[in-house]
């Protein structure tokens, strides 16, 4: 296969994949239905606590910093955080607990309940992100799930699932993107 044949296969498959979704109506609704939430959270003086593996957990730093930092208006900063980042506590949780619980035991020490959680895996199978996502049914904090494939078991966890019509991991991770740089965008109109 040449150069020009995978650009064209991977643009036609990230734009089939963007229509789909914006032609779903359930897919849709669920997305505006959890930034509506995510608004309120904030103007409750809330929260997001954003956080994923791999690629995901970059996505997951990528998007804290739009909230603190800014995305598209000048503003004062929302309070967002990555699980993702302090490696000392990842790996201390991971050795003394388990892998499974670096990102449930950050939302025990942290959350509260005016803020919301933000898990991403393009799977849904993450053992770290079903047991997060438990962790905020038990502390009652509303949770979205980015995701692709089917779900996973984490789509029965979240409060909302939003689920990338796609089995392709890239594909999946670029609607991602979109959608995140899409609640944020929404959150700073609204609150500025």
């Amino acid at each position: 296969m040449k150069c020009m044949e995978f650009l064209n296969s991977n643009f036609e498959r990230s734009i089939n994949t963007k229509k789909k979704f914006l032609e779903s109506a359930a897919l849709t609704k669920v997305f505006c239905a959890s930034a509506e939430v995510a608004l309120t959270k904030y103007q409750d003086g809330g929260k997001i606590y954003i956080f994923g593996n791999g690629g995901s957990a970059a996505d997951a730093q990528h998007l804290a910093t739009e909230f603190v930092s800014k995305l598209s208006k000048d503003r004062e900063p929302l309070p967002a955080e990555a699980l993702t980042t302090n490696g000392p506590l990842i790996t201390a949780i991971g050795n003394d607990y388990g892998f499974k619980e670096i990102f449930s035991r950050q939302l025990k020490a942290s959350a509260r309940a005016n803020d919301i959680a933000l898990a991403i895996s393009t799977s849904g199978n993450s053992e770290n992100i079903i047991s997060a996502l438990k962790t905020c049914r038990e502390m009652e904090i509303p949770s979205i799930l980015f995701t692709g494939h089917d779900g996973g078991r984490a789509k029965q966890l979240a409060d909302y699932c939003i689920l990338a019509p796609s089995t392709h991991t890239a594909t999946i991770q670029e609607l991602h993107i979109m959608l995140a740089h899409t609640l944020c965008e929404y959150i700073e109109s609204k609150l500025f």
